[in-house]
Parts: C-alpha cells; structure tokens; sequence
C-alpha cells in the first residue's frame, strides 16, 4: 500500500508556534504515517528556510506583498492563489489537504475541492471562532472540512460550542516538542532570578502584563525572546515602570534555548493561549512555568507540581506567584523534573506524530470506503 501523502497548506506572515508544530510533524514520515510537503504563502522568508532546513519539501509561491486584510481577501477570494495550491495538490498526488492557519482556511479547502482531495484542519487557537471578523470565513471552511484536530481540550470545547456539528469529527492531538533538543538544562547558580517568557510582541502574548507583574517582584530579571509590532511600546513601558534594567528584549532568535537555558523559570501573562509550545519547550529543559489560568495552559502546568497558575488576567495574582517562585528557588530543580516528565510522558513529538497518523489513515479509509 502507498503511504498516505499530505500537502500542508500555510498561509502565513510570522514563525510562530504553529509553524514549528508543522515542521516538527512533516520532517518525521516514519513517525506520522505519512509523506509531507508544504505549499507556502508567506511574506516571511525565514519560514520558508525554517522548514526547507528540516528536510521538508517546500513549495514557496514566492515573496508576497504583506500579510495584510487585502492580501488575506486576494489570497482567499481571487483564483491565482486558489489554482496555485490545487496544483501544488495535483502535483503531490494529495490525500489530505492539511490546514493550519487561518488564512489557509479559504484558500486551502478551496483548491481541496477542486482536487477532491480530504480536508484536516487543525486548531492551534480560539481565534477564527471568537473574531467576528473571522469567523464567517472559517465558518465556510469547516463546514466543507472531513476532521479537525483541536492543539487543547480549551481549543475544542470553543470550536464545539460555535460549531457543534464538527464534534463527532474532531479530536485533540496535543502539540509536542523535540524531547531531545530540548534537552534538561542545568539550573542557574548565583546572581538574579529570571524569568523567561518567548511569544509574538502582540497583545494576545500580554508581554505588557509580565512587564507590570514583574515591577512588584523586587530583583527578579525578565528576558522576553520574540519580536512584533509592540515592541517599542513595551520598552516605553519597562522605562515608565523604572524596571528597564530588568528587562531585556532579545527579539528574535532562531535558538530559543541559550535564553531558556539561564532562566530559572519560564513565564506565561498570555490573554489567550490555544496550548503554548514555547512553555512545553522550557519544560522539557527542567523549567517550571509561572502563568496565567488561560486557555489550555492548565492543561499542561499542574499548579504546585509543575509550576504555579494565577487567576487569568490578575496581573497582582501573577506577580504574587512569580514571588513564591522566586522565595523557593532551592527547591525549583524538583518542580523542574517533574514539568520535564509531564512532557516526556504526554507531550513529546512522538506522541503528536502518533495522534496525526491515526487521523490520517482514518481519512484515507474513509475516502475509500463504500458509500
């Protein structure tokens, strides 16, 4: 029997945790069940790069113009994008059409249809559900999608509440992260506690809620790995909360772990997280996880196991919990070996590859079922 073959669609203007969920899955045939290639349109050179250097087949449609409402609305609407895809599916001789973005949602299950090719979304947020702006053009999607893969059991019960017709075809396959490379790092010896938290500088990562958490925890350094628009604003913000020389942003970094590596616990002030890879990465080192109740965040951090949690948004309850953290750190080694096991034992890339492959051999058995 031929292996299963699936063309992921993305549509996207950043290198998120999506897109490293993706590239984790589609350079591991053996351990998804399938082989994989991408059809790529993106603004983002550095993602097309990110994949192509793990070893996955790309089909970049080239440089793009923005990733903007109209270029959204072209990509979505217009019939280039849509005839490029079918052919990237054609040429792939596709199964499964394998959405992850929300603007590869259209333009993804429009060039399906045209190939007659199975249709696997997966839900790495809340956000095409919970937008309005949003939702009438995902809405059309998944109502013409054959399965959908929520990251959390958060991310499912939204997706059943806006559109429950889709329960009886979704589950959750968790995201998982390379146990290996993300190796346990040695904790820190001597000088300040830090934190750190790696994420978009977008307000949905509440960058600026860590800041203003932080200047009610005396000492402790924050290190913020990850660019985006607001980061001019929370420099402002660090100087205006007299904590700018505890704060270090980094930008981007193709290597998150150095950072991590320093720090004695990661941090999540996030206003909405559909799972956080960039925390089960940090687990995976040995590092605990001092955030918010959020999404699907209590999902992965146990409070006073593996880290501790904070009322969703208290920004005095957050900082009240970094302090415990802070006045325990003796004893953060052990926290840190008990957030590496929840990982090794339920959130390990294996363990995501082996969820995909079960949903790929169900859509193809499907496919080739008698009606």
């Amino acid at each position: 029997m031929s292996p299963t073959r699936v063309v992921h669609v993305v549509v996207a203007g950043e290198l998120g945790g999506a897109e490293r969920m993706l590239t984790d899955l589609a350079s591991r045939a053996e351990e998804s069940g399938a082989v994989h290639a991408v059809a790529l349109i993106t603004p983002e050179a550095r993602l097309s790069a990110l994949m192509r250097d793990a070893g996955v087949r790309v089909h970049d449609r080239g440089p793009r113009d923005g990733d903007g409402p109209f270029a959204f609305l072209r990509t979505s609407l217009g019939a280039g994008d849509v005839r490029w895809v079918a052919s990237v599916l054609a040429a792939e001789r596709a199964h499964v059409a394998h959405l992850h973005t929300f603007g590869s949602h259209v333009v993804g299950t429009r060039a399906a249809l045209r190939t007659g090719v199975r249709v696997l979304r997966t839900e790495h947020s809340t956000r095409a559900f919970e937008d309005a702006t949003c939702w009438p053009f995902s809405r059309w999607s998944l109502a013409r999608a054959h399965a959908s893969v929520a990251v959390s059991e958060h991310v499912r019960r939204v997706a059943a509440a806006r559109a429950p017709w889709m329960l009886p075809k979704s589950c959750v396959v968790a995201n998982g992260v390379d146990i290996d490379r993300f190796a346990p790092a040695a904790a820190p010896v001597g000088g300040p506690f830090r934190f750190a938290l790696v994420g978009r500088l977008e307000p949905r990562k509440g960058v600026d809620l860590a800041i203003e958490a932080l200047a009610r925890v005396p000492g402790a350094h924050l290190d913020v790995v990850g660019d985006g628009a607001a980061r001019a604003g929370l420099a402002r913000l660090a100087q205006e909360r007299g904590v700018a020389r505890r704060v270090t942003l980094h930008g981007h970094l193709e290597d998150t772990r150095a950072v991590v590596g320093r720090a004695d616990a990661a941090l999540c002030a996030s206003r909405s997280e559909g799972l956080g890879i960039a925390l089960l990465e940090a687990m995976s080192m040995g590092r605990p996880v001092v955030g918010f109740r959020v999404g699907g965040v209590p999902e992965i951090v146990e409070d006073g196991r593996t880290g501790w949690l904070a009322t969703a948004g208290d920004v005095e309850a957050l900082a009240a919990r970094m302090r415990e953290a802070v006045q325990v750190r003796d004893r953060l080694p052990e926290y840190g070996r008990a957030a590496r096991r929840a990982v090794v034992e339920r959130f390990s890339v294996r363990a995501m590859c082996a969820g995909y492959a079960s949903e790929y051999a169900r859509l193809v058995a499907t496919a080739s079922a008698p009606a």
